[in-house]
Order: structure tokens, then sequence, then C-alpha cells
């Protein structure tokens, strides 16, 4: 029986955009979708499940089974739309003056739809070389998921020469950005009256000594000359953060509980904030012990995304520039997994369709016109992997 007529790329987005793939839910809907619709064209997909089984990778290979090719590179997850004020249905994909409304229109099932759709198209092409697809979970809550699906491709697949992650950066060549680095930090003290403060430990103020060490290293960051290449982003350095924060009973009361994330986001090449960080916590930590054994904190890193660094001679960087004719510098600072698969040996860059404005928000949209770009740019991909 002769496979089905492939769905257009928009046809494919409009599914994609259907299933309501927040991280903090289970994707395997979407990747149900995405497995059947591949064998339905005489694609075998491989699936990397997640531990608890709730969710899955999936990665897939077209062509010849040799060295060489090229990895299209995207996540199936999306942020929340809790609080936000759409005009449209988020998970109905909307056409209206020019735009694709839809949650994960940009970021990024926009290029995963176009991703999908050059996979069945090139399998029908005389390629010299594979191209393999990247389907990753949980890239939105920090990017350490990815790492078991480059595991099992670099297991499962002859490597690629070059990896293309399609966020979107408008259709420019991005060869760098920043890491991530997150903790979890629980603080525990213990209570005593207010007016008997010394014999107590507050989680709050011993978690605010944590805090203030982080204000600290912001501003001797802030104060170094930037190398030259952190000079390339904005702001050129290292920052740490705090975004919320809880704990506390009563304002007369040492706060038994006080808990936080940190976390960093890193100029590529400036390592070790997690040894950093870890040594000023057993710092506090020893302090509140001296105070009352019971009390100490205790931290889990909850994300690690790599930072994506430039490369002499890259070969994803020479593909992507001679496709795209872009010949600027470009870095971002937010992260991808592209930082996951360029410490495992391959080459890699960032290049999709869309404005990184429009991600996360609410009426989040592509433009067709960049829609249109990013499905010609994939196509001249698989076209460069028919060459002899």
């Amino acid at each position: 029986m002769p496979s089905p007529e492939p769905l257009s790329p928009r046809a494919i987005l409009a599914r994609l955009v259907a299933f309501a793939s927040v991280s903090r839910d289970s994707n395997l809907p979407l990747i149900d979708w995405v497995e059947g619709y591949l064998a339905g064209h005489g694609i075998a997909a491989t699936r990397v499940p997640s531990p608890c089984g709730t969710k899955a990778h999936l990665f897939a290979q077209v062509g010849p089974s040799v060295p060489g090719g090229v990895i299209l590179s995207g996540h199936s997850d999306v942020v929340p739309v809790d609080g936000q004020d759409w005009s449209t249905d988020p998970w109905t994909l909307t056409e209206r003056d020019g735009r694709l409304y839809g949650r994960g229109t940009c970021d990024m099932k926009g290029f995963v739809a176009l991703a999908i759709d050059a996979l069945v198209r090139a399998s029908g092409r005389d390629l010299t070389r594979p191209l393999q697809l990247a389907l990753s979970y949980d890239e939105e809550v920090g990017c350490m998921a990815v790492a078991s699906l480059v595991d099992a491709m670099v297991d499962g697949l002859p490597r690629a020469q070059a990896v293309i992650v399609g966020e979107p950066s408008m259709m420019q060549v991005v060869t760098a950005h920043k890491g991530g680095l997150g903790f979890s930090v629980d603080v525990i003290g213990y209570e005593v009256h207010s007016s008997l403060q010394p014999y107590g430990v507050s989680a709050i103020m011993e978690g605010a000594r944590l805090i203030q060490w982080a204000n600290d290293r912001n501003a001797e960051n802030a104060a170094a000359a930037p190398s030259g290449l952190a000079a390339q982003f904005d702001p050129p350095w290292t920052t740490l953060h705090v975004g919320t924060i809880e704990g506390g009973t009563a304002h007369n009361i040492t706060a038994r509980k006080c808990r936080f994330l940190m976390s960093f986001r890193q100029v590529p090449g400036d390592t070790g904030w997690d040894d950093r960080f870890l040594t000023a916590v057993a710092q506090v930590d020893a302090g509140m012990k001296a105070i009352r054994p019971e009390a100490g904190i205790a931290v889990e890193r909850v994300f690690d995304v790599p930072a994506l660094g430039p490369e002499t001679d890259g070969a994803a960087e020479a593909l992507a520039r001679r496709l795209t004719g872009d010949n600027g510098q470009h870095v971002v600072s937010y992260g991808t997994e592209g930082g996951q698969f360029q410490v495992r040996g391959y080459s890699t860059v960032v290049c999709g369709p869309g404005d990184i404005a429009q991600a996360h928000q609410p009426d989040e949209y592509i433009t067709l016109d960049q829609f249109a770009a990013g499905e010609a740019f994939v196509a001249r991909v698989v076209d460069s992997l028919c060459d002899g």
C-alpha cells in the first residue's frame, strides 16, 4: 500500500499545537502522533522514555546509515498558559494578519513541524548522508533530560556532522548562548519567640545570607572587565538570581522553613559556579548548626544547561551560514539543548524561525514569513545531504 500524501508543514503545526504538552504534564500523546505519522511514511522512530514513564524523547533517521549527516533538533514541551490573557484558543492554530497564533508556534513547534515534514520528504530523496530528527521533553524546565536523548543518539545512530537547534533566532546563525544552572534551596531553622532570637535559627534570615552572597557576586561580575566572548552578550557577565522565596510562620517567630531557587546564567567559559555556591552553602550551614545542630540547608540541583560556545571551523556553523547567507556574529542569553549536543562532541548551532520575544507570551505567534523562511532553510538542508 502506498504511503499517504504528506501533510503540509502548516497542517503538522496545527496537530502539534493541539497537544497541550506543557512541561508539567505528559508529552506522550504528541509523541504517539509523531511516531505514528512517521511510521505511516515508512520511517521508524525510537523512543527514549523518562524514568517515570510519563514522557519520552523521540529520534529518527532517513537516508543511508553513515556518519556525516545533519540533526534537526527541537523540544516537544511548552510553557503553561495559566494566568495569561489570550485572544485566541492557545491550543488551536489560528491565522490572523500574517501570523500563526498558538502556544508553541514560535517556541518551538514551528520548527519541529518543519523538521518532521523535512524528514518525510527526505525519505523519498536520494540522500548520500542521513537526516536525523531529535525531539526532546523537559527543555523548558532545565534541559537536563535532553542528555538522555543525546546519549541514546550517540549509541543508536551514526554520528552526525552538524546539529541545528531550531530555537527562534529569526533565521540568524547563533554560535553561542549562556548556560543555566539552578538549585532548589531548603533552609531548616529552629523556632523560638523572636524576643529570644539568639537562641533560635531563622531559616529566612540564614537563607538571606545566600541571597546576599548572590548580590555580592553580581556586583563583582558587573564590575569586572568581560572577556572577548562575554562582551558580545547582554549583559556581558554571569548573573545570579532568586525569583521566588517562601517561608516563615509569623512575624514574632524565627522561621522554621525557607525555600527558594538560586539560578545562574553563565557566559560560556565561566565555570565553577556550582562549587562556589556549594561552598557558600556549607559555610552558612555550619553557622546554623553551631547554634542548633538540627538546623541546616538541603540543596538539590534542578537544572543544568551547558553553555554553547563558538567552534573553530565548526561544520554546523559553516553549513548554516552557507544555507542562510548570514555571516553576522550572533549570541543569545537564553539556553537551548544545543549545549548538551556540543559537550558530547557534536558541532552545533542555533538557527530557527521566529522571534524569541514571542516565546512564553500570551498570543504567542510566528509570522507566515518566518515560517516560510524556516521551511526554505530545512529544504536546503535536505538538498545539501543529496550532494555527492
